[in-house]
């Protein structure tokens, strides 16, 4: 039997010109904090809009939060929310923002060091101050859950922390503010939105139909926008579409009642921990290895996957998962996305420092049936040469 819960309190405002609805959500008297990465929010015009929403409310600002974001920006903006008394935060970017913002809106709370959060997986968490977001760059699915990854540079770690206290009040999905992303932010959004619904999807069979049955509808509709996104990149229904499998892939629905693995997302941070590669190109790296280390484990529904999202029917069953395999490989090379280790110029000798990392911080059961052993981590990475 599995236990599951999927409460989720965000409030969705989704479509064109909404941001001018966030008024209606944010109280009168708050304080607002508004944050941001670089000046790309600058340049469109975002920024501009949100202020204009927000016309009469008492604003700060703070930018420069990374696309991974580090600890060590974060901690400057609990500072900033401290001594300006905030007590209402707006995120106005992407996945990154949006999980800065969850540690800072818990860490500006939270008694003791806020490093302890990462380090218990935010199960220390009491209390968050309330946020919502402007999103800009559908990937994470940040904007509809309550996880986040936060990197601390002075130790090259990279950790996730979960908390009820850190889901957003409201998220706006305004589809026309993607227009202007560049190709690779759209690509690192497909794939990081598609490997998110395999990490859910791609285990063992538990009779979880529906499940499976709304991960494969994410999927296909990935695999057939994805390339449009960057053929037309000011197609609204496109960009909407992708959007919405986004947020969907990745707020509790289709992960709820059915096995998770997350072994490709953990190995892919300590990737991005150690050499900077953008979080979705570690996972196009990390994903068609150990789904091939894997294959035996994973073998009743790789058959599934291969028959419904790739319609493979020829061959022997060993066939018809290879052939799935490297028909994932493809796509994640189709969206502009390199798949091995040696594209981002890392060789062999990194292999045994990531393992370690690994075993530092405690991943050393990882996947559906905690068999991924710090050994097998090592293979696959091998493999991703």
């Amino acid at each position: 039997m599995l236990d599951f819960n999927v409460y989720n309190p965000t409030k969705i405002i989704f479509g064109k010109g909404r941001i001018a609805d966030i008024s209606k959500e944010i109280p009168k008297d708050a304080r607002v904090l508004i944050t941001y990465g670089g000046g790309s929010i600058k340049r469109n015009g975002v920024l501009d809009e949100v202020k204009a929403a927000l016309g009469g409310y008492s604003l700060t600002e703070f930018s420069g939060i990374e696309p991974n974001p580090t600890y060590e920006t974060l901690m400057r903006c609990v500072e900033l929310v401290k001594s300006e008394r905030i007590d209402f935060i707006l995120a106005v970017g992407g996945g990154s923002v949006i999980d800065g913002t969850k540690f800072i809106a818990a860490a500006a709370l939270f008694h003791g060091e806020p490093w302890d959060i990462l380090l218990k997986y935010g199960s220390n968490i009491r209390q968050a101050i309330p946020f919502g977001t402007v999103l800009t760059l559908p990937a994470t699915g940040s904007e509809m859950n309550n996880g986040a990854v936060i990197t601390r540079q002075s130790v090259q770690a990279k950790l996730p922390f979960f908390s009820p206290s850190v889901f957003p009040r409201f998220s706006v999905l305004d589809p026309e503010k993607t227009y202007t992303l560049p190709v690779r932010q759209i690509s690192n959004g497909v794939v990081d939105t598609f490997v998110h619904i395999i990490e859910q999807y791609l285990t063992y069979p538990v009779d979880g139909k529906v499940q499976d049955r709304l991960a494969e509808g994410l999927l296909l509709t990935l695999i057939e926008e994805g390339p449009r996104a960057l053929a037309e990149p000011e197609n609204y229904a496109v960009r909407a579409n992708l959007m919405w499998c986004a947020t969907l892939g990745l707020n509790g629905l289709i992960g709820a009642g059915v096995p998770q693995d997350w072994a490709t997302h953990m190995v892919g941070h300590e990737i991005t921990a150690m050499h900077g590669v953008d979080h979705a190109q570690t996972l196009a790296i990390v994903l068609p290895s150990m789904l091939t280390v894997r294959k035996q484990e994973k073998r009743e529904k790789l058959l599934q996957y291969a028959e419904r999202i790739w319609k493979i029917r020829e061959g022997n069953d060993d066939q018809k998962i290879d052939a799935a395999i490297d028909k994932t490989r493809l796509f994640f090379e189709t969206m502009k996305i390199k798949t091995r280790l040696s594209d981002y110029g890392i060789t062999a000798h990194s292999i045994p420092v990531l393992v370690s990392r690994l075993e530092q911080h405690g991943m050393v059961k990882l996947g559906e049936r905690q068999n991924v052993t710090p050994e097998l981590v090592r293979t696959v990475l091998e493999l991703s040469i």
